[in-house]
């Protein structure tokens, strides 16, 4: 970065060397990449400053640190990545309600785009299933009030989609979900055609989430209470099994992890009452509370995302997010 000279650049970036194991950095190769990371930076910077200015309506300063420590390094690994494959890269991003999913894909796009690569992003909510299967499913499980836990999704659809894009087929028809359609349930849209796809970054709350040991839930932190609610979150366990092909499609997991599980809660609280100042709609607290603990109480996070993150076999790179969004520890191996 201009501010920063050659030297203070490149002991900055071993001085965490958890965040210099991630991204491949040595004291070798340290003046190389920060050579390159400077080219990427004059290069992204442009559409970088509009979209932070018009999507995100931050300034771009605050973000740039962001940009040059976090996702200028990680677009180059994912190039790289996609390079080594010789076939389109399929990237999954687990992360919970407020951890920045979507900014982060638009982000990676727009800097894997000045590297040369197409990208697509997809959704785990592109995949739900259509309204009217979705009304079938409550009828039989009343218990699926809402779209989002395993189980309200089209598994054999992403399946095939990201098959097509690691076959190199083009044009590729990509799924999409208007969430807005009868009344907030949401349906399916027109799918959006896109050709000739490098990496797919494919996005969800329990994208790469793996079923665990049933008996945990003996012992489950709230909000599962009553045997009611332990009953459901078995259910669903059981129902993560038939994510697993569309998991076993992913070459590389990416975790955004909240420091605590809990800072979700507050960040949605944070963006409804961000919407209704805006003159949109928006919940309530007590309507965010019982939302949020619905999908708590189907995958909680101390069970499922915790034990994964801990997991150098499942999972490839852990960005860790305090309360304040802002990012903390960048790993690939705790051990």
């Amino acid at each position: 970065m201009k501010e920063m000279g050659k030297q203070e650049a490149r002991e900055a970036a071993l001085a965490d060397k958890s965040r210099a194991k991630a991204f491949g950095i040595t004291p070798e190769n340290v003046d190389e990449v920060i050579e390159r990371r400077s080219h990427l930076l004059k290069s992204v910077l442009p559409a970088f400053n509009e979209f932070c200015e018009t999507s995100l309506k931050i300034e771009p300063k605050k973000m740039l640190q962001v940009l040059w420590d976090l996702w200028l390094p990680l677009g180059i690994k994912l190039a790289s990545q996609r390079q080594q494959l010789k076939r389109p890269l399929i990237q999954g991003i687990l992360g919970g309600q407020g951890t920045g999913k979507t900014t982060t894909c638009k982000i990676l796009s727009l800097i894997l785009d000045q590297l040369g690569y197409r990208t697509v992003s997809l959704s785990l909510d592109d995949l739900y299933k259509t309204y009217s299967d979705r009304l079938l499913l409550t009828q039989q499980d009343p218990r699926l009030i809402w779209r989002g836990p395993p189980g309200t999704h089209d598994v054999d659809l992403g399946l095939n989609v990201l098959d097509q894009i690691r076959q190199l087929q083009s044009p590729v028809m990509v799924p999409r979900f208007d969430k807005s359609a009868f009344g907030g349930a949401g349906d399916r849209t027109n799918p959006e055609i896109v050709t000739n796809i490098d990496i797919v970054l494919f996005e969800g709350w329990f994208v790469g989430v793996r079923p665990i040991n049933a008996d945990v839930f003996d012992t489950a932190p709230p909000p599962i209470l009553t045997d009611e609610d332990r009953a459901f979150a078995r259910d669903i366990n059981l129902r993560l099994q038939d994510y697993l092909p569309l998991w076993e499609r992913l070459d590389s997991l990416i975790v955004l992890y909240p420091t605590d599980y809990r800072c979700s809660l507050e960040w949605r609280k944070q963006a409804e009452q961000q919407m209704i100042a805006a003159g949109k709609s928006g919940m309530s607290n007590a309507e965010i509370e019982k939302f949020v603990n619905y999908f708590w109480r189907s995958l909680h996070p101390e069970l499922f995302i915790k034990p994964l993150v801990k997991d150098a076999t499942a999972v490839d790179l852990v960005i860790e997010i305090h309360a304040d969004h802002s990012f903390g520890e960048v790993y690939c191996d705790r051990t």
